[in-house]
């Protein structure tokens, strides 16, 4: 089998099978654009363009929140429902682009918001909003720590699941799972840290 391979089903209907080509574990079309993504926040932090930097953080924040919440509410319970050959052509698609997109969004995210907390003073402890701030911190650390310590691993590990030369389905339903909840998890915890920006911008 050269250029294909097969993917299993699940265990009751062992005899299942879908052929099809080698995934490619990190789209290499998307790198320019995750490169793109990293160098607006290295000016950002380097100029300390206070309009780039938000810009940055917003965007990143809102696009990883957006994700998230769309993985974990939207498309958990739509993977629930197909069939297995049409679960394996999805993730084929879907998680490789979640490679590349991931770490981008939660490192654009991180970067600029530290330098702004800097930039604004916030991470003076006299000011007002350095509670709120720490808050957020421990948050977003949890949400960080899910996403590149659980959520990317399991993502990975489907991929590569899926390149071998009989690939265990039930394994793969295992990590797609796990994936989808750690994102419907972080989703949610997106939430909490935009209650609490909200109320540090206004402070």
């Amino acid at each position: 089998m050269s250029m294909a391979n097969v993917i299993g089903a699940d265990p009751g209907h062992p005899g299942a099978t879908l052929e099809r080509p080698k995934i490619a574990i990190v789209p290499l079309k998307g790198l320019p654009f995750a490169a793109l993504g990293l160098v607006v926040v290295i000016v950002a932090i380097g100029t300390n363009w206070e309009w780039l930097l938000m810009f940055a953080h917003v965007a990143a924040g809102g696009l990883w929140t957006a994700i998230d919440l769309f993985v974990g509410l939207v498309v958990g319970p739509i993977m629930g429902r197909l069939s297995v050959p049409a679960r394996a052509e999805f993730a084929s698609r879907f998680m490789p682009a979640m490679v590349v997109i991931m770490p981008t969004l939660v490192t654009m995210n991180l970067a600029s918001g530290f330098q702004i907390a800097r930039f604004l003073g916030n991470l003076d402890p006299s000011s007002p909003n350095h509670a709120w701030l720490i808050v957020s911190m421990c948050v977003v650390g949890v949400m960080a720590i899910i996403a590149l310590g659980i959520l990317e691993p399991a993502n990975i590990a489907v991929l590569f699941e899926m390149n071998k030369p009989v690939p265990n389905g039930e394994r793969i339903g295992r990590l797609m799972k796990r994936f989808i909840y750690t994102a419907g998890i972080t989703g949610v915890m997106q939430i909490a840290t935009l209650v609490i920006m909200t109320r540090v911008a206004t402070q």
